[in-house]
């Protein structure tokens, strides 16, 4: 009989192990009683911030590790003192209609180009305009859908996600991943020399975590 308790007991080890590795509070903080209806991970970001620049390379690996099924959402904001809300309200929208027309990647590639490599001012949809029409889209469709209730219902809420988390205290800077809609990422406390390891690790535990 004891032998058979010790050796349930060290197939319990490695799961008690990856349990005892994260720690709420210190790589991860729990910022809404409310999960997301499905599994999500979602990036808070915006085009005026440098160091969402430079995690977009990250992200995408990221995007890749993801158990099937798990959507990376990508949530623009509009409280950088770059632009104005109004102009940052447009890039939010710029980015779900870049996403219902299939040119998500190339899009936001192009705009984070456009804004912090060639230093451009956007101040109108016309900017917008002409960054799809030079990444291949139809201008008079870029119009249509940038019109449409999809794109405009889909962009207020991100605007909604963004005040529901701000109100909490959880959102006050980006990128900030926040995983099922109620777990933030610290990214101060990952392994800092295996830190994209340490992520992945960290992302999927909190997408089983209940």
């Amino acid at each position: 009989m004891k032998k058979v308790i010790s050796l349930i007991m060290l197939m319990f080890i490695p799961f008690m192990a990856a349990c005892a590795e994260y720690e709420e509070g210190k790589q991860y903080t729990k910022v809404s009683e409310k999960a997301s209806t499905k599994p999500e991970v979602r990036e808070y970001f915006s085009f005026y911030c440098p160091h969402c620049l430079r995690f977009e390379p990250f992200f995408a690996k990221l995007k890749k590790q993801l158990p099937e099924g798990v959507p990376f959402e990508r949530n623009h904001v509009d409280f950088l003192r770059a632009a104005s809300p109004k102009v940052q309200a447009m890039l939010s929208k710029a980015v779900v209609a870049a996403q219902q027309m299939g040119m998500e990647e190339k899009v936001v590639a192009a705009i984070f180009n456009y804004i912090q490599v060639q230093r451009a001012v956007i101040t109108s949809e016309k900017d917008l305009r002409n960054i799809f029409v030079l990444q291949g889209a139809d201008g008079e469709k870029f119009d249509k859908i940038m019109k449409s209730f999809s794109v405009n219902s889909k962009a207020n809420q991100m605007k909604k996600n963004q005040d529901y988390f701000s109100s909490k205290g959880a959102l006050t800077g980006v990128p900030t991943i926040i995983v099922n809609g109620m777990y933030r990422i610290n990214n101060q406390e990952l392994d800092r020399d295996n830190f994209e390891e340490d992520y992945q690790k960290l992302t999927k535990y909190l997408l089983a975590l209940k």
